[in-house]
């Protein structure tokens, strides 16, 4: 069973992903990681972000342990994956990564902004998984500030709309919603809320709950 799960910046989709994934004992891969590795991966080389031949070739060396590294977790990686995953190169570099990962035996739980649509368009469950970008960036700013960043909640907010106008202006598998995914908003729900919805839907497609 593979559980595509898409969805704009902050909307909750990655909470949401691993909690799916260890309810139906699958593995999960935050595809977003992956962006962020290559955006890090440049900036430690004193590469632009915008130089595609250098993201090109950083997607396609990535190893799967840099996913580890800390780092890709600030508010700034989150900005620089957004730059380099418009990059058509990079995106199709890291294809094959992605799909590999959701053709594991067992199945898998992938999260990111064309999973149902692009890179497991088959999966048996697709959710899309929104939210207000007010409420979104109030989520990250929470995020942020208890990772000890300060960063003005303005700032957030301008960064989120920044990211969500990049995720579907780009040429390169835009962010959009699957014609037979779920759309979920969680603007109004809490983590538990929207992890309840979620399985209503993955149960109904034919889930292996407990």
């Amino acid at each position: 069973m593979v559980i595509a799960i898409d969805g704009p910046a902050a909307s909750g989709k990655g909470t949401l992903a691993k909690r799916l994934a260890a309810h139906y004992r699958l593995p999960h891969l935050d595809t977003g990681l992956l962006y962020r590795a290559v955006a890090l991966t440049l900036l430690d080389a004193d590469r632009d972000l915008a130089d595609r031949d250098a993201a090109a070739a950083a997607a396609r060396g990535l190893e799967p342990a840099f996913l580890a590294d800390p780092r890709l977790r600030g508010a700034a990686m989150g900005e620089a994956a957004s730059i380099v995953s418009a990059q058509a190169a990079v995106r199709a570099a890291l294809l094959d990564w992605q799909r590999r990962f959701a053709g594991a035996p067992e199945g898998a739980v992938l999260d990111g902004r064309d999973i149902g649509t692009v890179v497991c368009p088959d999966a048996a469950v697709k959710l899309f998984v929104t939210a207000s970008a007010q409420e979104r960036a109030r989520r990250r700013h929470r995020e942020l500030d208890g990772r000890g960043e300060a960063v003005p909640y303005e700032a957030v907010l301008a960064d989120i709309q920044r990211r969500d106008a990049r995720d579907a202006d780009r040429d390169a598998a835009p962010l959009r919603v699957a014609e037979d995914a779920v759309v979920l908003d969680t603007t109004a729900l809490d983590a538990d809320a929207a992890f309840r919805a979620a399985i209503d839907v993955v149960d109904g497609r034919g889930g292996r709950g407990d």
